[in-house]
């Protein structure tokens, strides 16, 4: 495995990669020859902004290394794709899979880059005929796009969200089988299932998860933790990067709409006795 720092806009994260894969990780690295925890997720797993994501408050907690593979923006695609990431989770005692959003995977209307699944390819034809008045051309990002789909019509709107709808539950039961090792599956969120689950904004991720959704993959994971995180969780890390010169306005705005220290400290607390009942299972 390599190893090396990362001056990410502020914060110096000690990134590593795992051999044969194309992705970088938050470090430490960790020995996998022994038994681990391997912990899934996107952005906020990652820990972007925040010193202690909880994968490594878990280890602490747990007294078991907790393998950190969040991946900024990952989507089904990439967690299913990325051979070494499925070797990884097969061999983990346990796995904690962070729910990811519905907005980042290919699909019947559009593709998204294999590794990095925020990236809008392209525009099937399906899509560019439910939608003939949008220049496709425009887009870059899959959430920019869907939030003005959104816009233009509502109702239409409502079939693209089915179809993201329908391969997430499939792209989470392949996923799931693939990985064969028990599975807590972590609700992670500012929004509970119910609510603006048919808003494509970040400030909503998972964005588009359903509590349906959720229902359909229950019944092939271990156990499920739902975290609503408060705002008072936000405010620390607010503070704590508002002053620091390095960061754009546009960080500052991601920032707002990430999990603080805090609320990582939280899900620690709230994924230990679940995930120290499901170890000794």
């Amino acid at each position: 495995m390599s190893v090396h720092s990362l001056e990410h806009r502020g914060a110096a994260y000690e990134m590593c990669q795992y051999p044969g894969s194309k992705l970088t990780f938050r470090g430490p690295a960790k020995n996998l020859r022994r038994d681990f925890i391997a912990c899934l997720g996107g952005t906020e797993t990652f820990g972007r902004f925040v010193s202690y994501p909880f994968p490594h408050l878990l280890e602490n907690s747990l007294e078991m290394p907790c393998v950190n593979l969040g991946w900024p923006n990952a989507g089904i695609d990439v967690l299913t794709h990325d051979k070494v990431l499925n070797d990884v989770a097969r061999r983990a005692q346990l796995v904690v899979l962070q729910v990811p959003c519905a907005v980042n995977m290919s699909n019947r209307y559009y593709t998204v880059h294999p590794r990095r699944n925020d990236r809008f390819l392209k525009a099937n034809e399906p899509l560019q005929e439910l939608f003939p008045e949008v220049d496709f051309t425009e887009f870059s990002f899959t959430r920019h796009m869907l939030e003005d789909l959104r816009l233009v019509s509502a109702e239409r709107f409502v079939q693209v969200h089915a179809e993201l709808a329908s391969c997430w539950i499939s792209g989470m039961k392949r996923f799931l089988k693939q990985v064969e090792s028990p599975v807590v599956l972590f609700w992670f969120s500012d929004r509970k299932p119910e609510t603006h689950s048919n808003e494509p904004g970040v400030h909503y991720d998972p964005a588009l998860v359903t509590r349906a959704m959720l229902d359909a993959v229950r019944p092939d994971v271990a156990e499920t933790v739902e975290y609503e995180i408060a705002v008072s969780a936000h405010a620390d890390k607010i503070d704590a990067v508002r002053g620091d010169p390095v960061l754009t306005s546009e960080d500052l705005q991601v920032a707002r709409e990430l999990p603080g220290q805090r609320a990582h400290e939280k899900a620690a607390r709230l994924l230990r006795p679940v995930v120290h009942a499901a170890l000794n299972t």
